[in-house]
């Protein structure tokens, strides 16, 4: 088994776990286990971020189609360097 140390949490963070650990009977630590342990293993979890996410939601719908405008000739450059 492996040891976290988590330095620098709020004094308020640490007081709401005291007390979510007293109501359930438990230690801090053991608290702080199973809050961990819940989070990490909760189904619908992904290692995606927040784009994976929309897509996936975009995805069930059975997606977007946009329409891309055609693309023009590009601007020209300034001439920045003509003094």
């Amino acid at each position: 088994m492996s040891s976290l140390t988590i330095r620098k949490l709020d004094d308020d963070l640490k007081g709401r776990l005291r007390r979510r650990a007293a109501a359930n009977n438990r230690s801090m630590e053991e608290e702080a286990r199973v809050i961990l342990r819940r989070e990490l293993d909760a189904p619908g979890r992904t290692e995606g971020g927040l784009g994976s996410e929309i897509r996936k939601l975009v995805e069930a719908t059975g997606g977007i189609e946009l329409d891309l405008p055609p693309r023009g000739p590009a601007r020209p450059l300034p001439d920045i360097f003509d003094e």
